[in-house]
């Protein structure tokens, strides 16, 4: 049974629905040296540290209108952070009124709705290749929650808290909630893409494939930036000091990195 947006279905009880959004993103960096490649990681880890991780995650919890209930965090040596927030049912401060609409959802400015029974996890995951100069960097965000709200409205603040080459991202409706006749309802809102969650400027700067098992209410979108700019992917110094043919080189494995990275599959 499809729910329409301005449809209010009644239900037996709690809405046992659980969503949960899966945000990956990927940093790709080209470190000539081990002093560089050092340099970067240690630059990352600062930047990705337990303590800025906790402030999104807690940002992501005020957005779709969780109580935090408990927070474990964790630095690790020699590189890598990771974040778990349980949170339960807090205050409905704001409830939008198209609360199934397909649209990105808000900066970290409004909470706009309630959940319980969720959680929020980040991990990171420095790495780099051993002899060929990239480094990379991810950072796996999990997004848990029950009741009537998506956490794919808090996407869009998730995408603009992180300096992004390739994002992928997974979107899956589980379980069953009941009406009031006891009919089993196995989704609660119409949904065709996550791509409809995502604002129109950033789909405009990246080239995105998606992966969609409608029947099974399982969604796959994967982002990589269109335009590329070798500053970007230098650490400490910029293109105009390499020679043609080094600006040359190091662009073709940084493109083929994402490219696999994208796509999945390794082209050598």
């Amino acid at each position: 049974m499809k729910i329409m947006p301005e449809q209010h279905v009644k239900l037996h009880g709690f809405n046992n629905l659980t969503k949960s959004l899966a945000f990956n993103m990927y940093d790709i960096c080209f470190t000539r040296t081990k002093e560089e490649r050092e340099a970067y990681l240690e630059y990352i880890d600062e930047q990705y540290n337990a303590d800025r991780l906790t402030a999104i995650l807690k940002n992501v919890s005020d957005i779709i209108g969780a109580h935090v209930l408990n927070i474990a965090k964790q630095d690790y040596v020699p590189q890598g952070a990771s974040v778990t927030i349980l949170v339960s049912e807090g205050p409905v401060v704001e409830v939008p009124k198209e609360s199934y609409t397909e649209s990105p959802g808000p900066l970290p400015d409004s909470v706009v709705m309630a959940l319980d029974k969720s959680h929020i996890t980040v991990h990171t995951y420095p790495e780099f290749h051993p002899d060929e100069g990239i480094s990379t960097f991810r950072a796996d965000i999990d997004v848990s929650t029950c009741g009537e709200i998506s956490p794919l409205k808090a996407l869009n603040y998730l995408i603009h808290s992180f300096d992004t080459d390739i994002m992928t991202i997974d979107y899956r409706v589980r379980g069953f909630t009941r009406d009031i006749n006891g009919h089993k309802l196995f989704i609660d809102h119409d949904i065709n893409s996550i791509q409809n969650y995502i604002p129109d400027n950033v789909k405009d700067s990246y080239d995105m494939i998606d992966v969609n098992v409608y029947q099974e209410h399982i969604f796959h979108t994967k982002c990589k930036l269109k335009e590329f700019d070798l500053d970007n992917y230098l650490f400490g110094y910029t293109k105009d000091k390499l020679s043609d043919e080094e600006q040359e080189e190091i662009t073709e494995r940084i493109t083929q990195e994402m490219d696999e990275i994208y796509y999945g599959k390794n082209m050598s």
